[in-house]
Formats: C-alpha cells, sequence, structure tokens
C-alpha cells in the first residue's frame, strides 16, 4: 500500500509516521510539502504528523489546515481515502472542519510525555479493526494542547455514533469524557492525540501501535 505524510513548517513526528508506515507496508511513503496543491495518486492512507505546524501560532493546528493541500486532504477524504491525524494532526483536522470539536491546553497547563493506557471504544473502523472491543493498550503520549473539547450535543453525538476510537484509561489531560481519538461519520478519518507510530516494534516497549496501521492495510487491501 502506497502512502503520503503532509509536512509542515514546525512538523517533528513526520519522519516517525513514515519509519512506521514502511515498516508496516514495505513501501516508503511519499512525503508531501504543505505547499503542494494535490496528493500523489495511488495511495491508501494519508498521515498529518505530530509537531509544532507553522509554531502553533494563533491556535494549534489553525494555521496548518488552511494550507494548500489541506483543501486536497479534505477533498480525498469526502471521497472514502483514509485519513490519519497524530497529535499536531489532530489538530489540524478539526481546524480543517474534518472532525468536530476542538484541543485545549492540557488541564494543569503541563506538558505531558509519558506512556498511557487507551482502551479501545466505539464501532469498529478502518483503524480500530485490528483491537479487540475493550482491549487496553498502552501508547505514548506528547502534548500540550491535548484536551479534546466539545459541546455536549457534540459528545452525546460521537458516543451514540460509537465514533469515540479511543479512550484514555487514566487521568492524563483533562479531555472531555476521557476522550482519546475520534473518527468521522464514515470512520475514515481518525484523529487521536497519542503516538502509534512510537509503539510498533518491541524495541519500543512494544507493537500495539502497529495494530492500527495494519488495520488499514487490511482495509485497503480488502
Amino acid at each position: 500500500m502506497r502512502t503520503a505524510v503532509i509536512v509542515f513548517p514546525g512538523s517533528n513526528c513526520d519522519r516517525d509516521l513514515a519509519v512506521a508506515l514502511e515498516a508496516v507496508t514495505g513501501v516508503t511513503p511519499t512525503m508531501v510539502w504543505h505547499g503542494d496543491t494535490d496528493l500523489p495518486d495511488g495511495i491508501g492512507l494519508v498521515a498529518v504528523p505530530g509537531g509544532f505546524s507553522y509554531g502553533d501560532y494563533l491556535r494549534s493546528g489553525a494555521i496548518a489546515a488552511r494550507s494548500p493541500i489541506m483543501q486536497a486532504v479534505v477533498a480525498r477524504a469526502g471521497e472514502g481515502l483514509p485519513v490519519l491525524g497524530v497529535c499536531n494532526g489532530f489538530q489540524v483536522l478539526t481546524e480543517a472542519g474534518l472532525l468536530p470539536g476542538a484541543l485545549m491546553r492540557n488541564a494543569g497547563l503541563n506538558f505531558v510525555c509519558r506512556d498511557v493506557a487507551l482502551t479501545i471504544d466505539g464501532a469498529p473502523s478502518a483503524f480500530t479493526r485490528r483491537y479487540a472491543a475493550g482491549e487496553t493498550i498502552r501508547v505514548p503520549v506528547a502534548h500540550h494542547d491535548g484536551n479534546y473539547f466539545a459541546d455536549t450535543e457534540t459528545l452525546d453525538t460521537l458516543e451514540g455514533e460509537g465514533r469515540v476510537a479511543f479512550r484514555y484509561a487514566e487521568a492524563v489531560n483533562g479531555s472531555a469524557r476521557g476522550i482519546a481519538g475520534i473518527v468521522n461519520a464514515r470512520g475514515n478519518v481518525l484523529g487521536m492525540m497519542p503516538h502509534p507510530e512510537r509503539r510498533i516494534e518491541a524495541a519500543h516497549g512494544g507493537t500495539d501501535g502497529r495494530r492500527l496501521f495494519e488495520g488499514v492495510l487490511e482495509t485497503v487491501g480488502a
């Protein structure tokens, strides 16, 4: 499966995602610059990485969401292309309107960088098909603005439609209802704050994150 990783000024996790994708798919991802206006043909997944796009000026992800390449990402997501946004990538996806809600400063205003426990929640999607419902996994987080916020109606809709993919199994950042990752109504766009690309090999402390990428690979192959 061919993949693409978006690169913004200030991205610092784009290479991590590229390494993970190549390890799982066996194909080197295409690195797509934020100023490009289209995505490569024939890709099965586009990933929006973590970091500090545009220095996190204004709001985290706000400027990146208005870059030329994100117009193409939004359009291709509407056609069903799987899109993954991790950490700052999650922020970009909410700012681009692909996912509801917003990411705010952590409770306590501290940067959080450690392994956390997540539970698998919601309806199965391309991103969660390799996990069992209710399973607990461990994945690293590294964020300052990871506190997911949405109004009560939106939160109720996300839960009612099974669109909460991951929840924190422990207190991490004050995120509403412990939400760590959500999908869109179609199930082909996932935004999550933890970093699955940092937990794909035993040398990283485990392979819980690898299964997320394997699930997309299986879905696209099917």
